[in-house]
């Protein structure tokens, strides 16, 4: 019977993409806007890619306006090409990702999804290339939800049609390595991981107070001990 509803970040948390991410993101929006804006230097970490495409072009003097008018046009853009270009060595899986999550979907206690600020179409591709896709059966998305604190509902919601459970708070685990997962997971009071391996140390994530904090999710029994754990102490 399942009892836990598992979401995990993708960028940073499961696994880290090298700079082609940026530069095709920054080809796409040249292609679409004429600009990159300031893609080339922004803070992507734990930002919804459509924020980002925003955000950097806001810094180069366009108006909302303007960019809402070529926005679907830029993100099928930016998909198409990582789908295109994007290759299995360009992705590196976290170290002890593979070992934790064939135990966890091993588990009927335990529901995996993903609660990421990638696009669909983007973030599934990055999955695809290191053969990790199939343990995530659904996601909430920066296609669902105008920002990452709408994603927790996003999921649970995906969750009930799903399997006809509606998760409780204290049975949600929301796993990333920024301080948006621990601040996104405080909306729905649900049980926050926090793991630094992204571009967040130790020192900076524990200022956010997450539930747990882990240098990494190596020690695969003690990360599921956690999980499993029916209150948020």
């Amino acid at each position: 019977m399942l009892k836990k509803l598992v979401l995990f970040d993708i960028d940073g948390t499961l696994l880290t993409v090298n700079s082609i991410n940026r530069r095709i993101l920054m080809d796409a929006l040249r292609e679409v806007y004429g600009t990159e804006g300031s893609a080339g230097t922004h803070n992507f970490a734990g930002k919804m890619d459509s924020v980002i495409i925003y955000e950097v072009l806001q810094n180069t003097g366009l108006s909302d306006a303007v960019i809402a008018e070529k926005f679907d046009k830029a993100k099928k853009t930016y998909i198409e090409m990582f789908r295109m270009h994007a290759r299995h060595t360009d992705i590196i899986l976290m170290e002890g990702i593979r070992e934790l999550l064939d135990k966890l979907s091993a588990s009927s206690e335990l529901m995996l999804g993903l609660l990421t600020g990638n696009f669909e179409g983007s973030g599934r591709h990055k999955l695809l290339l290191p053969d990790i896709n199939h343990y995530f059966s659904f996601g909430a998305f920066a296609d669902d939800a105008a920002s990452r604190n709408e994603l927790p509902q996003v999921a649970v919601d995906k969750a009930y049609q799903l399997t006809g459970k509606k998760f409780s708070e204290q049975n949600i685990i929301i796993i990333g390595d920024t301080e948006h997962d621990i601040a996104c997971a405080k909306v729905v009071n649900a049980k926050s991981i926090a793991v630094a391996t992204g571009t967040y140390s130790s020192e900076e994530l524990k200022k956010h107070n997450p539930h747990i904090l882990y240098e990494n999710l190596t020690a695969t029994d003690i990360v599921i001990s956690e999980i499993l754990q029916s209150s948020i102490n």
